[in-house]
């Protein structure tokens, strides 16, 4: 599935309609460079399966962020400062690829072999003529 959104709060919307297709045991690696809106997809996502948290913040420095969702827990994962998979490995990031957890995952390039092979890749990409226009795609 493709596509193409104008402003953020349309990819809010993509987000949010995907995160109805998903369930505990998910696991949703995103790509996309800097700024490309992984973080604005990840809080839609947790927001439409009801994360209530007033803030949620990118876990850039904690790396690893569990909330409580309405019929799941989410654990959002910032791989981006970590350097290989041995490294993200020791932190059991391997116990949140099965229910209860649905797991959102920014930066999964630094350790794909540590990824399920049913993992759902969301990739977003900003478009050259337009700073406020992406484009989502989702493979599964």
């Amino acid at each position: 599935m493709q596509f193409r959104t104008v402003q953020e709060s349309d990819t809010a919307a993509v987000a949010g309609r995907f995160a109805e297709s998903l369930k505990p045991g998910d696991v949703v690696a995103l790509h996309g460079e800097l700024g490309a809106g992984k973080s604005v997809f990840s809080r839609a996502v947790m927001r439409a399966l009801g994360v209530t948290d007033a803030a949620l913040p990118s876990p850039t420095f904690a790396i690893i962020q569990e909330y409580d969702g309405s019929h799941c827990r989410i654990a959002h994962m910032d791989w981006y400062r970590l350097d290989d998979a041995e490294e993200i490995d020791l932190l059991g990031v391997r116990d949140y690829f099965r229910p209860p957890w649905i797991c959102l995952i920014e930066w999964p390039e630094r350790a794909r072999g540590l990824l399920p092979e049913t993992a759902i890749t969301v990739e977003l990409r900003c478009v050259d003529d337009d700073p406020d226009a992406r484009l989502i795609e989702i493979s599964r």
